[in-house]
């Protein structure tokens, strides 16, 4: 039998191949849970679904009436809802002085109230089916500043007071709600970055655990947070190899690792 063998769980943010959410799903399925997943685009999300022997659904978390029929249909389909995982987000790099109403406003409609959606819901669903347990995705740049990132930080740190207040009001109805701080983490969305020559040099050092997160690490704190081996509440998990004892690089150090590490030309390494 698997850790959560029997569980429903609901992953919103999985139609990103071999993204964060993807690899939650296949974990939760490969230790018993029944899954759906859901996002923006059918054809990955019908593909992964068939995979895992689970259902798939349509939904943008900024639109709350997509999130109730998703919570909805997590009932309708499996006659419950266990574990929720929200792994949606965006993470521009702005300069603090160059941020445009437009992007304040898309990252308030994902990360506060796409959050805020997603965390009534689920919660409304499970506080009705006797508990279970919310993952919310926040950052460790909440914690370890990262330049040039403020506002994606505001919004992470607005989805963790949500959580807590969430789980304040709803843990004496069974329902457990937390959040995941991963650090910079090897995915689909960083893979231009990080091929960038000596970008990850840049950052690792800050990693007392001396590596930078995969997504397997934040799909195993989800699947710790989701089963019955967890007595938490109100958490934000630093799954970031103990970024947050130290801190991010500054855009001067990025730099100059980038630079040290940038391929020489064929002229340079003629000489």
């Amino acid at each position: 039998m698997g850790r959560i063998d029997g569980k429903v769980a609901v992953i919103l943010g999985a139609a990103g191949p071999q993204n964060m959410g993807q690899t939650i799903a296949r974990r939760f399925a490969a230790e018993g849970a029944r899954v759906i997943v859901a996002g923006r685009r059918e054809e990955p999300l019908r593909a992964l679904a068939a995979e895992l022997d689970g259902d798939w659904r349509l939904c943008d978390i900024t639109r709350g009436d997509d999130v109730a029929a998703l919570a909805s249909f997590a009932v309708e389909r499996f006659g419950g809802l266990d574990a929720a995982v929200n792994c949606t987000g965006w993470a521009p790099m702005t300069k603090l002085l160059e941020v445009r109403e437009e992007e304040l406003d898309r990252l308030s409609q994902l990360q506060f109230k796409g959050v805020y959606f997603f965390l009534q819901h689920m919660t409304a669903r499970m506080a009705a089916h006797g508990g279970g347990s919310i993952v919310q995705m926040s950052s460790a740049s909440a914690y370890a500043l990262l330049w040039n990132h403020a506002a994606y930080i505001a919004t992470k740190s607005a989805g963790d007071a949500l959580v807590r207040c969430f789980a304040n009001e709803f843990g004496a109805r069974g329902v457990r709600v937390n959040s995941i701080a991963p650090g910079l983490t090897a995915s689909p969305m960083t893979q231009r970055e990080m091929a960038l020559p000596g970008l990850i040099e840049a950052f690792v050092k800050e990693y007392p655990l001396g590596r930078i997160g995969t997504p397997e690490d934040i799909a195993n704190a989800a699947l710790w947070l989701a089963s019955e081996e967890s007595f938490l509440t109100g958490q934000v998990l630093q799954i970031n190899g103990g970024l947050t004892l130290r801190r991010n690089p500054n855009p001067r150090e990025i730099n100059a690792s980038l630079r040290a590490n940038a391929p020489q030309s064929h002229e340079n390494s003629q000489s």
